[in-house]
């Protein structure tokens, strides 16, 4: 065996193997709790998660061996993102508990922190060898772990031990989940609480899939909600609430550790949440209760909705500097964007306030397979407003832009006469939006066609371009910026 080799299984066995050994041979600390809580003691959970990583969990749990007088509680499986600082105890029963002190606590048994524990004590070294295939096991003491244990064995110092540590007992304070201890005042041996907290790590996103017909007049629409739980504890059979909006939080310093990938777990279905106001946001319950796991991503149908009324816009959308200088030509041989635009009314087949997520664009193919078109992101969109897409970029529709004349007249003032030629290599005819903003008042002085302001800083075109043919707008603008 090469020198790298042996040194490998050296840190291997030092990382895996001495975490088992102080498990199997050590008692639990002396200092335990007077009564411990754990999810088997739960009779309702409910989670309301929020669009930017935190949930509010709710708890009901029968405390079955809890005691009477002054008691400390050990209360398990709490989210490992829990924070601590958000818990409120409620007793269900007339003069239940008071909780007269918490403690948080969250020093997690690993190798790392057993070591760290160690330092300045005696650790047990135990030694394989290969030609007798046994053990051999000496006395030692735990000098450092800086960088690695370093040992002091009989008068010797040394580091790198090809071998396992076992140790005598576990050191108090290390837990192996993060735990809340309470020291609570109890009137009944046996009463249910319900315990509230905030806690990070929870988040749920939307995503939608829009199918459009052959000739991009209408689509169906399917939306699903994608719940993440990296919190560090399961909920079984919960109450599942989702809240979109921006609800406004403290920032505060991260709490959240670091989380396994999360893995799929669901597909969506027919639609199962029921929608209401909750003060300026919106309160999506699932109808079901729902299993919501540690390290899982789940899939819940939001809303499905059939023949969408959509209309295909070609764009082709100018910068407001181009007014401020003299610039010549500006735009050559530009592709046009290709926009979907739908109205989320009920007349539409929609009318439901949508959540902000991703929509992804898909359209089938001569031979009726579908194929992915394009996504774009859309904000929380309330019902009767339009929700516009933007799906990629025209192939065979291109664009030139020029600046024919510039004329300053005065500061932050002048005019200035633009040509824009469009070209269509479609085998079809098409409309092409041409989008001018401007960065101050404007004067449109003369056009080749109609035009249109769409605000204070907006003018608009549309154009006609035949099929393999092209179509050429030009205008003269007055624009003060100051």
């Amino acid at each position: 065996m090469s020198f790298l080799t042996r040194k490998r299984v050296r840190r291997t066995l030092l990382s895996t193997a001495f975490l088992v050994a102080a498990w199997g041979s050590c008692p639990r600390p002396s200092a335990a709790a007077d009564s411990v809580s754990d999810a088997t003691e739960r009779k309702e959970v409910s989670l309301t998660v929020y669009n930017s990583n935190f949930a509010l969990v709710r708890e009901v749990r029968e405390l079955k061996k809890l005691g009477t007088g002054r008691v400390s509680l050990e209360f398990r499986d709490v989210a490992a993102t829990i924070q601590p600082e958000t818990v409120a105890v409620k007793p269900l029963t007339p003069n239940g508990l008071r909780v007269l002190e918490q403690n948080y606590r969250y020093d997690l048994l690993t190798p790392q922190t057993l070591l760290e524990k160690y330092v300045g004590r005696s650790v047990r070294a135990y030694r394989y060898h290969e030609a007798s295939g046994k053990e051999d096991a000496v006395d030692a003491k735990l000098l450092s772990n800086a960088e690695g244990p370093i040992l002091q064995i009989g008068s010797e110092i040394t580091f790198g031990y090809p071998g396992r540590l076992a140790f005598s007992e576990l050191p108090p304070n290390l837990i192996a989940k993060p735990t809340l201890m309470w020291l609570v005042e109890s009137r009944a041996a046996k009463q249910p609480v319900e315990v509230t907290y905030l806690a990070q790590a929870l988040s749920w996103s939307a995503d939608y899939v829009f199918t459009v017909n052959e000739n991009d007049t209408r689509g169906d629409l399917l939306g699903w909600v994608t719940l993440v739980n990296n919190s560090g504890s399961s909920y079984r059979n919960a109450a599942l609430k989702l809240v979109a909006g921006d609800v406004n939080r403290v920032v505060e310093p991260s709490v959240v550790r670091p989380m396994r990938a999360a893995k799929s777990a669901g597909a969506p279905g027919g639609s199962a949440f029921r929608e209401e106001g909750l003060l300026e946001y919106h309160l999506y319950t699932l109808d079901r209760p729902a299993d919501v796991l540690d390290k899982e991503q789940k899939q819940v149908a939001l809303i499905e909705a059939q023949a969408v009324g959509i209309e295909k816009k070609l764009v082709f959308a100018g910068q407001p500097h181009f007014f401020m200088g003299q610039v010549g030509p500006v735009q050559e041989n530009q592709k046009v964007s290709v926009f979907l635009d739908f109205k989320n009314t009920e007349q539409n087949r929609l009318g439901i306030p949508l959540p902000k997520g991703t929509v992804r664009v898909y359209k089938a193919d001569k031979a009726g397979k579908k194929q992915f078109v394009g996504e774009d992101a859309i904000d929380h969109t309330p019902r009767d407003e339009k929700i516009h897409i933007k799906v990629g970029e025209a192939f065979d529709v291109v664009a030139d832009r020029k600046q024919m004349e510039w004329h300053p007249l005065g500061d932050c003032n002048a005019e200035s006469t633009w040509e824009i030629e469009l070209r269509n290599h479609k085998s079809e005819n098409v409309v092409v939006e041409l989008r001018e903003p401007v960065n101050g008042d404007f004067t449109i002085v003369e056009s080749s066609q109609p035009w249109k302001k769409e605000n204070a800083s907006t003018f608009t075109f549309e154009a006609k371009v035949p099929a393999r043919g092209n179509a050429k707008v030009t205008y003269k603008v007055r624009v003060k910026w100051c």
